[in-house]
């Protein structure tokens, strides 16, 4: 039992020695481990001042979040079958997962959902104004699950995804 206390007693004795070494070496030397660091000094050096035109004034998210849905319209002609191919392209990137393969809301994701995620070949979806499109896959829509995408899709490639959905039509 002694021999235990002795070992005891000497493995802590040299764990706080090497403890002390390690601090004082870190600390206390100019030569320790944390005496220079490449850590960003913010105030050191005086803020540049952004060039003009860095900040844009004109155009951007903020005017599609602030317009009206009825307001929106798509910069691309909708009817095109090169913007309807890159739409497809976007779905199967962005969309695919909730609403399926055959666009009915029954994806991966979207299966577990009680109720599934919306039929994009419902009258519902088929007949709203692409503008309520836009702002719902740009921006979610209150307690439903379509997350907001704004972030995650470009502008292009949302309205490339509503002309997707608008070109498949009616559900028979």
């Amino acid at each position: 039992m002694i021999r235990i206390l002795v070992l005891g007693l000497f493995v802590t004795t040299v764990g706080l020695i090497a403890l002390g070494v390690i601090t004082l070496y870190d600390y206390q030397l100019s030569i320790g481990r944390m005496w220079q660091t490449p850590a960003v000094k913010p105030h050191e050096v005086p803020i540049p001042l952004m060039a003009a035109g860095s900040v844009p004034i004109q155009g951007g998210e903020a005017l599609y979040r602030a317009a009206a849905s009825k307001a929106l319209t798509p910069p691309v002609e909708l009817s095109d079958p090169a913007v309807i191919a890159a739409g497809k392209i976007a779905y199967g990137r962005y969309c695919l997962q909730c609403h399926g393969p055959n666009f009915d809301g029954y994806g991966t994701v979207g299966q577990s959902f009680a109720p599934p995620a919306r039929d994009l070949r419902a009258a519902k979806v088929q007949s709203m104004p692409v503008g309520t499109l836009f702002k719902e896959i740009s921006y979610g829509l209150p307690g439903g699950r379509q997350p907001a995408l704004a972030t995650t899709m470009t502008v292009e490639e949302r309205w490339q995804s509503i002309a997707l959905v608008k070109s498949l039509g009616l559900r028979n």
